[in-house]
């Protein structure tokens, strides 16, 4: 099968006219940041003002014109900015390069909060401040674990660069499309399963934009047909940037999730994440200490604390959030993940196992506790271009 080119879609664009001018959306160069990841259509389309009415117009047509033209089965997802140029070349008149204050980036979307994951109970963010802490495999064995304790559960792989839900979960199929054209979670070990990493080539490197990246991760959450859901975990890329403010704007999280382990360069990257959470005002269910000590296998009573002892334990009593638990390092847990079985499942006896289940039944705690009070994250309204 022939892959999508930039050149059909412009062309499919070209059929779409703007009611005002009855121009092209490419002759008025109101497609930007065009981006094909075979199926997955996605760009920004600019106006010269905020005009939701025309938006929602032009955004229809414009995915129509593209199943039509170029693939039925395109998932095309358009973000709206503003760029008062298009208001120049709408008149006919030359733009020229726009000054600094000219061009707004790309707005986020206005989608009501309660219209995004409707079928879920409660969205649990873990992150990180830094990466190389073990954040995909935490999230990975409290999703399982959360399953295990009798739950529903979802884990949508928000790490757009670099998902790791299909290795650690030794999915690699596409996702099938419903007839209402949203994506269909894979089932693996009790868990529904979403990933950029199941929509793409594994050998193919993401080179996108911040707001290709923001469009995705709200694409899963409102294109795919999650099912009823006691719990999603999202799994987030490391750091403080789009995709988390994104998710945070889009969704009420119940709380977040912050992984460390123990030395100092990861608990005060821990320590900013923490602080990002809440400045946005998102609860946090607790810290866990990843990689907290080495037992060698021959002498599994020792311990050997590589990356110094309790670190994130002080730091979850110093910011007066709960402590979630220890997790040790052990190399069944990283054989575990690769093989694609998640070790809460593979050896939920061991000392590694019985770690997560405990992390997830406190966890659950924390979730009653701000359920029981009301708590969880306000309705947020965050403007990426300011």
């Amino acid at each position: 099968m022939s892959s999508i080119s930039k050149e059909q879609v412009r062309s499919a664009l070209m059929q779409v006219l703007h009611p005002e001018v009855e121009k092209d959306l490419i002759s008025l160069d109101m497609v930007q940041d065009l981006i094909i990841q075979e199926k997955y259509i996605a760009f920004t389309l600019e106006l010269p003002s905020k005009n939701d009415a025309l938006a929602d117009l032009l955004k229809d047509q414009a995915t129509q014109a593209i199943q039509k033209f170029v693939d039925a089965e395109a998932i095309v997802d358009i973000t709206t900015g503003i760029n008062i140029s298009v208001a120049k070349r709408m008149e006919g008149e030359p733009s020229g390069e726009p000054s600094a204050g000219e061009t707004q980036q790309t707005e986020a979307s206005s989608e009501a909060t309660q219209g995004l994951l409707p079928t879920v109970k409660h969205v649990i963010a873990v992150a990180s401040g830094k990466g190389g802490v073990g954040k995909s495999t935490v999230a990975s064995n409290l999703a399982v674990s959360l399953a295990k304790l009798g739950l529903q559960v979802g884990l949508m792989d928000a790490d757009i660069y670099g998902p790791s839900v299909p290795i650690m979960f030794d999915v690699h199929e596409k996702p099938t499309i419903t007839t209402q054209r949203k994506l269909e979670p894979i089932l693996k070990h009790g868990v529904h399963l979403v990933s950029m990493g199941f929509l793409i080539d594994p050998d193919q490197a993401m080179i996108w934009r911040g707001p290709m990246v923001t469009s995705a991760v709200k694409q899963f959450m409102q294109d795919v047909a999650w099912p009823e859901l006691d719990v999603m975990v999202l799994d987030l890329p490391p750091g403080t940037g789009d995709i988390q403010l994104t998710i945070v704007q889009s969704v009420p999280l119940r709380g977040a999730v912050i992984v460390s382990t123990p030395q100092p360069v990861a608990l005060e990257d821990a320590r900013k994440g923490i602080a990002m959470f809440d400045k946005v005002r998102v609860p946090i269910l607790g810290l866990v200490e990843n990689m907290a000590w080495f037992s060698p296998p021959d002498h599994p009573e020792s311990k050997y604390y590589i990356f110094g002892k309790q670190g994130a334990r002080q730091l979850a009593q110093q910011q007066q959030v709960p402590f979630l638990g220890e997790i040790p390092l052990v190399e069944e847990i990283r054989k575990a993940g690769d093989a694609g079985t998640p070790v809460s499942i593979k050896d939920p006896t061991s000392a590694q196992g019985q770690a997560f289940r405990t992390m997830a039944e406190r966890v659950l705690q924390s979730i009653e506790a701000l359920e029981a009070t009301g708590e969880g994250q306000e309705e947020m309204s965050i403007s990426f271009h300011e």
